[in-house]
């Protein structure tokens, strides 16, 4: 899966962009596009939207041997790009009032998304908290112009997931390492599991939501900066972590967690 959101819709950390170092240069989102369609000439797809954000696929059957299941799903104009599983998806559905038959994991993490967006009973790092299995995924809200993209933190490490900095300063979130490290140059890292990261709230941690994240310099085989890697500061204790009831105080709530 690929996703890609310009400057004006999603912010990446700026700890990401590593524009001094050499190697490599950074493409530009279309050409990070083509080069994922390349990549997959009979199986890609993909969306654009007029707001500065792009999303892609390659249908399951297309990487068996990946062992992840890759879900690409619209619905009320929010879109969902989905990685991995959830092993408790039939308890989830009765949660959420959903349709056994048609709803898959994109569906419903659309529809938890909708919930903490329109409604919000629990904070986002419960609801994040309540998926279980190995699972990666990028939500779209194509009407507000949000991002909301999450890595679980499993016995096997999280499905895979890297994010970097295009040349524009786009955000590229992607599960191909090689996708992000040839268009984004040095400027790349893998996502932090057990993370979720916000275009109005940045990065957080769901598993630790009272801990601010630090910054790590990450350092590549041939002793140069490339990106940054993100851990849990358990020395940094953020002081509240208010509920929420709609989009806009879910971002304010948000903001007083982030880094």
């Amino acid at each position: 899966m690929l996703a890609i959101f310009q400057k004006q819709v999603a912010l990446a950390p700026q700890e990401l962009n590593s524009p001094r170092a050499g190697g490599v240069k950074p493409k530009n989102p279309d050409e990070i596009l083509r080069d994922f369609h390349a990549a997959h000439p009979a199986d890609a797809f993909s969306t654009s939207f007029g707001g500065g954000a792009a999303l892609a696929c390659v249908t399951s059957h297309a990487l068996p041997a990946a062992g992840y299941q890759r879900m690409f799903c619209g619905l009320d104009d929010i879109f969902c790009v989905f990685l991995g599983r959830l092993d408790n998806l039939s308890s989830l559905i009765r949660q959420y009032g959903l349709c056994p038959k048609s709803t898959n994991e994109a569906l419903l993490v659309i529809e938890a998304y909708r919930t903490l967006r329109d409604r919000g009973p629990y904070p986002a790092d419960q609801v994040i908290k309540d998926l279980s299995g190995s699972f990666a995924f990028v939500v779209f809200d194509n009407k507000s112009g949000n991002v909301f993209a999450a890595r679980s933190n499993d016995d096997g490490g999280g499905a895979p997931l890297f994010w970097g900095v295009a040349a524009d300063g786009s955000v590229v979130i992607c599960d191909d390492r090689d996708v992000v490290k040839r268009g984004c140059g040095k400027s790349y890292a893998p996502f932090p599991v057990g993370c979720m990261f916000h275009s109005e709230g940045g990065l957080k941690s769901f598993e630790h939501p009272m801990n601010r994240l630090k910054a790590m310099p990450r350092v590549d085989s041939e002793g140069v900066m490339c990106g940054a890697t993100f851990k849990v500061d358990t020395f940094t204790k953020i002081n509240s972590m208010p509920r929420v009831g709609s989009a806009t105080n879910w971002a304010a709530a948000w903001d007083d967690a982030a880094m």
